[in-house]
């Protein structure tokens, strides 16, 4: 399993495609089309939101599991766009009938309810998905299975859209959604994902039953779960490592290994609390080397020092065998590098993460600046190799983080990795 250790675009999607290439599986169990997966093959770069990073292996599934909410409609656009790059993607991709589905005014009540916040917006990418989270929990989301029915559809689909335009327009003072134009919309994509859906759970079992290898794919990241995340800064689905059960159907022990993927600093995206957060040159220097700007929104990301009493606390409730440091080379050049190795609040040295995300904001990083490296790591493909400074500093996020680095990756292709323990050993 892959998940992040920190607030997502750790580079997962990189991960992802190098290990895929020793399963028969790839099965993304949370979130939508608001995650972002960059793959880059050959110097072609290829952006994925809602189609596991599996899908450019031939001979893997990229299966999407019912802990996703799914629109429809960018599902569909995906594909396309896929199979303009020469993507085989109906051939590789299956879908849960029990995904819960994104409509339009999902999409509207978002939007409205970030707007109504003002200066205490969440940052959500305004793409419906927290309002389809809530219909789930709240039991009146409709489902792929209901949409392959369009008559059960269309009269599942009115008492929902009533209710939400009662919200848009009544609480949120905006304008509501049309019947008609909302439901046609779903039923256009609904003959073309027909043939890619199946018992996600079932076809599970008989793969692992073969002695098949699955990878199961996270998005986001833990410090962005909706329970143990920095709350209400977070996305609305079960990022840590035990969602993955819940989405896909795979039973927690069938579950052999968990991967931490965590970049070589820290970047955050939209609102909320971030200790080391650094406003400076440095801060100008990682965003830019990094090519920080988010895959599925293009909103700069917020650049700071690695933050390792954060990165624990994802190894902790992540339970994660090993860590996959990314972006290295990313730190190539700089003179001193800092490390946050606690937070002081109020005058207390704190070594813990704290719930409460009023707190974790008034926390200041307590930084042990270690030695940089001149020498380029860009493509290194054994830790041997790698400058001694960034050899000690692999081994402090080590101490620190109280996990083992088993991967670093050392550039954006897929072969440019250091693999000291693969996960499928």
């Amino acid at each position: 399993m892959v998940v992040g250790a920190q607030w997502g675009d750790e580079g997962k999607g990189k991960i992802v495609d190098l290990l895929s290439g020793r399963c028969r599986a790839v099965v993304r169990f949370q979130g939508g089309h608001n995650a972002g997966h960059t793959v880059v093959i050959g110097g072609t770069k290829t952006i994925l939101h809602l189609i596991p990073s599996g899908v450019l292996r031939e001979g893997v599934s990229s299966i999407i599991g019912h802990g996703v909410v799914l629109s429809p409609e960018a599902l569909v656009q995906e594909m396309e766009l896929l199979e303009r790059q020469a993507v085989p993607v109906a051939e590789r991709l299956l879908l849960s009938e029990a995904c819960s589905l994104i409509l339009g005014t999902h999409v509207a009540l978002d939007r409205a309810r970030e707007g109504m916040r003002g200066a205490v917006k969440i940052g959500t990418t305004g793409r419906g998905i927290g309002p389809a989270y809530e219909d789930r929990a709240a039991r009146r989301a409709l489902r792929v299975y209901d949409l392959l029915d369009e008559p059960r559809f269309e009269r599942r689909l009115r008492p929902l859209l009533d209710y939400h335009n009662f919200l848009l327009e009544r609480f949120h003072g905006a304008p509501p959604v049309d019947f008609a134009s909302c439901r046609d919309a779903a039923l256009a994509a609904a003959e073309r994902i027909r043939p890619l859906v199946c018992d996600v759970p079932a076809r599970l079992f008989a793969l692992r039953r073969n002695g098949e290898n699955i990878l199961l794919e996270g998005a986001q990241g833990a410090l962005l779960d909706v329970d143990q995340g920095t709350f209400p800064f977070v996305t609305s689905s079960h990022t840590v490592a035990a969602g993955a059960s819940i989405g896909s159907g795979l039973g927690p022990r069938e579950i052999d290994y968990v991967l931490g993927i965590a970049k070589a600093y820290t970047t955050r995206v939209g609102e909320g609390p971030f200790p080391t957060e650094l406003h400076d040159e440095t801060g100008a220097h990682l965003a830019s080397q990094g090519r920080e700007q988010g895959a599925t929104t293009g909103r700069p990301r917020r650049c700071g020092w690695l933050d390792a009493v954060a990165l624990r606390r994802a190894a902790r409730v992540n339970s994660v065998s090993g860590l996959c440091i990314t972006k290295l080379d990313v730190l190539d050049g700089l003179d001193r590098i800092g490390i946050c190795e606690a937070y002081r609040l109020d005058g207390e040295l704190l070594d813990d993460f704290p719930a409460d995300a009023e707190r974790l904001a008034r926390c200041e990083p307590v930084l042990h600046e270690m030695e940089g490296w001149r020498s380029s790591t860009l493509g290194v493909r054994s830790r041997a190799e790698l400058p001694a400074q960034a050899r000690a500093y692999l081994d402090r996020i080590e101490h620190l983080a109280e996990a083992p680095v088993h991967m670093i990756s050392t550039g954006p292709e897929r072969d440019e990795a250091i693999i000291d323990r693969h996960p499928f050993d």
